[in-house]
């Protein structure tokens, strides 16, 4: 167990953090995320207030279609990542870390304080409700034994209430954070155990801990706040333009937009990229240098890949090193190894689109 944003979480079960992994790879996990933020945006400007923190087109999403989105501020830094879903039921549901929780609840809520002394209506509400992600292959299989809604129209991104296994009052989104099929389920925290050893039932369902989340999310390409991004780094810089809807460009009404638009039009200085290398794994601050020696960046996550057998890492490299495929070094306990810029994904994405 270790402590992580004022919670004690589990590194790993009794099965080893690589034995979860490929688990989860080839049937799957539950991973415990119930420390996430998650709270509800009511009010007719709902829309236009979350609009006024993010930079993704919320407007354009269709009932109960979310997107993953940047809190940003005004130098364009980005303050979180987070996950809106427009619902059907009145009201924005969103998800954001742990990590962040005081601050982005304090964000949202001075904001909020601001928009509605301009004569604009909306409120929050911030849920005690837990959040049980089940992540793999297996999982509509397991899953659909329990809901009565039929989970090939679940797609992607998309998300409903439901009752699940007898549990009322869940909400059950198609995403996650492994790069499997998977759902994140909020349920009412009182009812999380009961679901998880219902879910556990099933032979293909083991749990998950923090270990295995975070090579499996590395092989994904996503990024971790407080190690590959943070308010220091621009969605420009993190390679994450395609978060920032294209009428949000144009309009330039997101926190930092004048700065982000400019980074777009004009290309930035250093750029995230994944980095695949030989020898030793490649961690969190280990130098990247050019060809000839020279300091060019750094890597922000680093691990040996379980799937692939080789050191999968990502990172910021100075923006004319940043192309597919060019060779690079990264020096690892004082020695020097080759590494090449390579594709995020790692490992194929089976997100499912309902094909």
């Amino acid at each position: 167990m270790v402590e992580f944003a004022g919670w004690s979480m589990p590194v790993q079960y009794k099965d080893s953090h690589i034995a979860s992994h490929l688990h989860t790879r080839q049937h799957c996990s539950i991973f415990d995320v119930s420390h996430m933020l998650q709270s509800k945006v009511h009010g007719k400007d709902r829309v236009k207030f979350i609009e006024s923190l993010i930079v993704g087109d919320v407007a354009e999403l269709k009932d109960n279609q979310g997107t993953l989105s940047l809190f940003t501020n005004e130098k364009g830094g980005i303050m979180d990542d987070l996950i809106v879903t427009k619902t059907s039921l009145g009201y924005l549901y969103v998800v954001s870390n742990a990590g962040c929780a005081d601050k982005d609840s304090a964000h949202m809520q001075a904001k909020l304080k601001q928009f509605k002394a301009a004569g604009h209506d909306a409120e929050l509400e911030f849920l005690d409700y837990s959040l049980i992600a089940l992540q793999g292959p297996e999982m509509a299989r397991v899953l659909q034994a329990g809901v009565s809604d039929d989970l090939r129209k679940l797609t992607f991104m998309t998300s409903t209430m439901a009752t699940v296994f007898g549990i009322a009052d869940c909400r059950v989104t198609r995403c996650g954070y492994t790069g499997e099929d998977g759902v994140e389920i909020s349920v009412p925290s009182q009812h999380a155990v009961q679901l998880t050893e219902t879910l556990l039932k099933d032979s293909a369902v083991k749990m998950s801990g923090l270990g295995a989340r975070d090579s499996l999310r590395l092989e994904a390409g996503l990024c971790l706040y407080g190690n590959d991004i943070d308010e220091g780094t621009t969605p420009v810089e993190a390679s994450l333009v395609w978060t920032i809807g294209k009428r949000r460009r144009k309009a330039l009404d997101f926190p930092g937009a004048s700065i982000v638009v400019q980074q777009i039009k004009e290309k930035t200085r250093r750029k995230r990229v994944g980095l695949v290398s030989t020898g030793p794994p490649v961690r969190q601050h280990t130098p990247i240098l050019s060809p000839e020696g020279r300091v060019i960046g750094e890597v922000t996550s680093g691990c040996p890949s379980p799937c692939l057998k080789q050191n999968v890492a990502m990172g910021y490299v100075e923006a004319e090193f940043s192309k597919l495929g060019t060779p690079i070094k990264v020096e690892v306990r004082k020695k020097v190894v080759d590494a090449v810029v390579s594709k995020m994904p790692f490992f194929p994405t089976r997100y499912y689109s309902g094909k």
